[in-house]
């Protein structure tokens, strides 16, 4: 039996907006905020690697210091939290150790019999299908739509922001050196009563046009 209805999950993501004004008044509680903290540290990456870190950036100043390299956007200050979603900046070996050693810990296996799998991953490493940035904002990417969506299930707004300077960020939040880099925001919180998108029909092409059963 699913955990929750198809009709719960269809309504959360027709009421979800990319939320321009959220009500500053409001904040989420902690409780609700763990629980998306808790799902964003389980979405899914291409092997497991997480090759990610996610910034709650909750310090007013830091917050006050952002806006201007997002161009002044409202949400950086309004929302009851932001989150900047960071990439590391290149595929490295440790990556692979990193995440063996954390299975061995989780799954009490040897660091032998993952042998193969890390030789697989090497692998990857050695002969990417794609640059590896590209590749890491993807797995991003990934972590942002699990954030949205289980928001969208909370009756949490949220706003996937791309509109920033990723290099101005790194400066102010101290990336630079780390090995990660701004790649994606989501501001989340609860929009304001009076938002206009929220009034207007959401704009969908049919799933006719867009979905194809072959």
């Amino acid at each position: 039996m699913p955990n929750v209805s198809p009709d719960t999950i269809v309504a959360a993501l027709q009421r979800r907006i990319a939320t321009k004004k959220f009500d500053s008044n409001r904040k989420i509680a902690p409780d609700l905020w763990q629980t998306l903290e808790q799902a964003i540290v389980l979405a899914p990456s291409s092997y497991g690697l997480q090759m990610w870190k996610f910034l709650v950036i909750t310090d007013p100043k830091v917050r006050a210091a952002l806006v201007e390299p997002a161009f002044g956007q409202p949400q950086i200050l309004d929302a009851s939290h932001l989150v900047v979603l960071t990439g590391r900046t290149e595929f490295v070996e440790k990556d692979i150790d990193a995440l063996i050693a954390r299975i061995v810990e989780v799954r009490g296996v040897t660091k032998e019999s993952l042998a193969d799998y890390r030789g697989m991953m090497m692998g990857s490493q050695a002969n990417p299908s794609m640059p590896p940035t590209e590749y890491i904002s993807r797995q991003v990417y990934i972590a942002l739509g699990i954030l949205m969506t289980s928001a969208s299930l909370l009756g949490v707004d949220t706003c996937p922001m791309e509109g920033f300077l990723p290099q101005k960020f790194d400066e102010v939040l101290g990336l630079n050196g780390t090995g990660y880099t701004s790649k994606v925001l989501c501001a989340a919180g609860y929009r304001v009563e009076n938002d206009p998108y929220a009034l207007l029909p959401k704009v969908r092409f049919p799933a006719s046009q867009v979905i194809q059963h072959i």
